[in-house]
């Protein structure tokens, strides 16, 4: 997909001035749901999915926290040339509708620019736009350029990521604390995961950062699905990752997080995916993983609510 909007510029600073400022506006129809394309903007394991420009960026976060008040730290690395700093701290967040925060970009503790982006989005069930404002205030030379090379790429990938991204949300009537506890427990998650008449047969299981969980799924009928699990992040009480492999060390299905949110006494959990390609994401679709996987979330509700 490309820009349908040409980037507006303000007047040019004076040449006193110690800065170069520009207004880039980006725009973007992505056919998935609206709260695809959001999962997809916000969360840290999507982000990561999607926010290397091109192959020869590799992009490692060292700190990622999408709150109001919180900001992701992220490091630009290219073969052969210094490392970019980039520094997002987010402003202000309202769920599929609107998203501000302030980006400065370094290299070699010298700062390079900095902007204001605000991320507006509309949409419906299967289709959403998105349109992202870049307030921009460069002290190097070709910054506008590389913001707008950059950005260019970055969502025309995040759209990319959107399309095979699956989202799975239910409110738990129990306090984040007790969610979390049933999930990241290695006696009573195998208790409950899975869908309605599935059981799970473990084989080892290790719930931290760098940890797995290597099981079997087994359906009513006797048929055996073999999963591995490995986790790459771990927040307690806010937030895990992992990636989903087709059985024990096999090709990897997916990217996986888990979200846990407060909300009036209750929590609320969201489980986001992005299949490793969009062919894979259809048939997942088309074998009932979005009811299966709801009612996985209505197992955990049912496990806790039998254990108080």
């Amino acid at each position: 997909m490309k820009s349908k909007a040409k980037p507006e510029r303000t007047p040019a600073a004076p040449d006193h001035a110690q800065g170069r400022f520009a207004t880039l506006r980006f725009e973007r129809d992505v056919a998935a749901p609206l709260s695809a394309l959001w999962q997809a903007w916000t969360a840290p394991a999507a982000r990561a999915l999607w926010s290397a420009p091109t192959p020869s960026v590799t992009v490692k976060f060292l700190e990622a926290d999408t709150r109001v008040g919180g900001r992701e730290v992220s490091l630009c690395k290219v073969e052969g040339q210094p490392d970019i700093r980039c520094e997002c701290g987010w402003l202000a967040l309202q769920p599929a509708l609107r998203s501000v925060n302030y980006e400065l970009v370094s290299s070699g503790n010298v700062t390079q620019s900095a902007a204001l982006v605000t991320a507006d989005f509309s949409g419906t069930d299967e289709r959403s736009r998105l349109t992202v404002t870049v307030q921009l205030s460069s002290l190097a030379e070709d910054m506008e350029a590389g913001y707008r090379q950059g950005f260019n790429a970055g969502l025309d990938n995040l759209g990319a990521i959107a399309r095979r991204t699956m989202v799975l949300q239910r409110v738990i009537r129990a306090p984040r604390s007790v969610v979390w506890n049933s999930w990241m427990n290695a006696e009573t998650l195998p208790q409950w995961w899975g869908p309605d008449g599935f059981s799970c047969r473990t084989k080892r299981i290790d719930l931290r950062a760098g940890g797995e969980w290597v099981f079997d799924m087994i359906a009513p009928d006797g048929k055996v699905f073999p999963n591995h699990h490995l986790y790459g992040e771990v927040q307690p009480e806010e937030r895990i990752a992992y990636a989903l492999l087709w059985g024990e060390n096999g090709p990897k299905h997916a990217d996986a997080w888990v979200s846990f949110e407060d909300q009036n006494g209750a929590t609320k959990v969201t489980l986001g995916m992005v299949f490793s390609t969009e062919a894979e994401f259809q048939e997942a679709k088309g074998f009932g993983a979005v009811e299966l996987g709801l009612q996985t979330l209505g197992k955990l509700e049912h496990f806790i609510e039998s254990r108080r």
